[in-house]
């Protein structure tokens, strides 16, 4: 065995949580991703899903999706630079950008890709990246690659955001990035006072609307749109893996910028283009979002509903007002326990433990979905109950 192999054999995390029988990862689900999936010949109520609106199994996105394939084949054999840039791939940005309120908008791969490529590329070395400290893991990757001087500010608090802001110097471009929805904590931005900041220090402003598209603003055009600050907000960033049904992601933002982008942008550039099903499905989606409002109605009202019964109950959710409710269990092993005790239920959930949250933070991410059930709700919050008792964490 090399020097590489013995380094990485030490590696053996897994191997000891598996050795306890509370492995909670890679776990096989053999049907469509709906409130109820089979695993193991068992059904299961799914409550891990970033499926907001319930529409990865919607005959209409399913039939975009095998009528693409029909058209264009499986895949694109090379990158939108080249010779992988389909009309489908031209007409889902015009709509994309007109949606979210921009005038231009790239399709990447995959949202990690998006952040990847964007972050890591539109600054230069005079330049400031400042970022929540709570931003996802893709944009963190973007940033390392920069070359820009980094710094971070503490979870939605404006006053650390500004005295990050005043270590800039006044003449350097300065770009502000946030998740809009944070993807565990389920919180949000809180926009209007980034803005503020912004145009008082003379910086650009990027969002990830990963899990705000589809659930917040109008028709779900995301937090921006919640908050009245499109115009105020220079890129703004979705995927398509959540309420679009699909895989992939995309940046919305002034032509210039896009035009930048397009010849600039390494993991744009240089990866594969989407699949003629994944962009269909995904333009499928985005018309019914826009078409049937009241997907996102029923996901509000079943929220409110969820909200209300876990702090009835005695959990501790922290700050969460949107579709993902998270349960703090601040304890590792607590934490794994507790997922397998559910999932022995019949309740799928996911646990988020280091690198995801700090150690004392660990949590179960409960998310839901347009199609889920108010008895689903129900049965689930019992199970949580019991378990979390049976463990001395409520």
């Amino acid at each position: 065995m090399g020097l590489l192999q013995d380094k990485l054999a030490k590696y053996d995390l897994p191997q000891q949580i598996k050795s306890k029988g509370v492995y909670p990862y890679f776990r096989c689900i053999e049907s469509e991703q709906d409130t109820e999936v089979l695993m193991s010949g068992k059904k299961v109520l799914m409550f891990g899903s970033n499926s907001y609106l319930g529409l990865t199994n919607h005959p209409k996105v399913i039939e975009a999706a095998v009528e693409a394939t029909r058209k264009y084949g499986t895949g694109c054999a090379g990158s939108r630079f080249l010779n992988g840039t389909l009309d489908l791939h031209i007409q889902l940005e015009k709509d994309l950008a007109e949606f979210v309120g921009k005038e231009d908008a790239i399709i990447y791969s995959t949202g990690f890709q998006v952040n990847l490529g964007v972050v890591s590329c539109v600054t230069g070395r005079e330049d400031y990246i400042i970022c929540d400290e709570l931003d996802h893991a893709s944009i963190v990757e973007g940033r390392r690659l920069s070359f820009s001087t980094v710094s971070k500010f503490k979870h939605n608090d404006m006053e650390s955001l500004e005295n990050e802001l005043k270590k800039c110097r006044p003449e350097a471009v300065k770009l502000i990035i946030v998740d809009g929805v944070f993807s565990m904590e389920g919180d949000i931005a809180n926009l209007p006072e980034i803005v503020r900041l912004s145009k008082q220090y003379n910086a650009s402003i990027m969002v990830d609307e990963a899990h705000g598209l589809g659930v917040l603003g109008s028709h779900g055009k995301g937090t921006c749109d919640h908050f009245g600050v499109t115009k105020d907000v220079d890129l703004i960033m979705g995927t398509f893996s959540k309420s679009l049904a699909s895989i992939g992601g995309f940046i919305a933002a002034d032509a210039s910028v896009i035009n930048y982008l397009r010849h600039n942008s390494r993991s744009y550039i240089f990866s594969a283009s989407n699949t003629p099903a994944a962009t269909a499905a995904a333009s499928a989606a985005l018309e019914i979002m826009k078409q049937e409002p009241e997907r996102i109605e029923r996901l509000w009202e079943l929220t409110n509903y969820a909200l209300k019964c876990f702090r009835d109950s005695g959990f501790e959710i922290g700050s969460t007002s949107t579709p993902i409710i998270p349960l703090y269990v601040r304890d590792m092993d607590k934490t794994f326990i507790v997922t397998k005790m559910l999932f022995d239920e019949g309740i799928f959930v996911n646990p988020v433990v280091p690198p995801a949250c700090s150690p004392n933070d660990t949590l179960i991410r409960f998310s839901l979905m347009a199609t889920h059930t108010k008895e689903q709700i129900d049965f689930a919050v019992s199970k949580l109950i019991k378990c979390f008792k049976a463990l001395d964490l409520l």
